[in-house]
């Protein structure tokens, strides 16, 4: 970069960091690509007790649907809102896109509100089974993700206080908390599926 700038004495820092590819994005990529795996070790764990268990899950660890379809809804439709962010900063519309992921933030805040609810309401804990075992570590591994998703977002916000600091140039911020809540999205449509509704077949 400071070559970039010395050839060119008119640059400004900001053309000449353009001219060099930005990996930001690309190391998030394979950080999450990282995590992807150690969730797919989870799910492909579950799948073996699964079908090794003749009773599953026990009958002491019954499953709901109701609470963790309305979370479902809650956390789907929230990366929608938080596109709807990102595309607004990519205007030069900071407002929007501070609204659109105040919306996302608080989206995720209930998410978690209402697994801390399941948690305290469901009458069996970590240790009374191995399916019981399996469904805190799964949730409560992804719902870790959803707090960092959270602190991103609200980083981000707290970030765009700075004028100047997200525009339609400079969003990179906003773009990778989008990819990292569009990841915690994914892993739980697939823990979803495979928790609770291959669960209730």
């Amino acid at each position: 970069m400071q070559g970039a700038i010395d050839s060119n004495p008119t640059a400004t820092p900001a053309v000449a960091h353009e001219e060099h590819q930005d990996l930001r994005v690309l190391g998030l990529l394979t950080f999450l690509a990282s995590e992807f795996l150690m969730f797919a070790g989870f799910f492909a764990v579950f799948l073996v007790f699964r079908s090794a268990i003749a009773e599953w899950p026990p009958a002491e660890t019954e499953v709901e649907l109701l609470l963790p379809g309305i979370n479902t809804i809650i956390l789907v439709s929230s990366s929608w809102v938080i596109n709807l962010g990102t595309k607004a900063i990519k205007q030069n519309d900071l407002a929007g896109m501070r609204k659109w992921f105040g919306i996302t933030a608080a989206m995720g805040a209930v998410f978690l509100a209402g697994q801390i609810y399941e948690y305290m309401n469901l009458g069996y804990g970590l240790k009374t089974n191995l399916f019981s075992n399996c469904f805190y570590l799964m949730t409560g591994f992804h719902g870790a993700h959803v707090f960092i998703g959270l602190v991103l977002i609200l980083g981000v916000l707290w970030r765009s206080r700075r004028a100047g600091h997200y525009n339609d140039v400079t969003h990179v911020g906003p773009e990778m908390a989008e990819i990292y809540w569009h990841f915690v999205d994914v892993v739980w449509i697939v823990l979803f599926s495979l928790i609770y509704l291959l669960t209730l077949l």
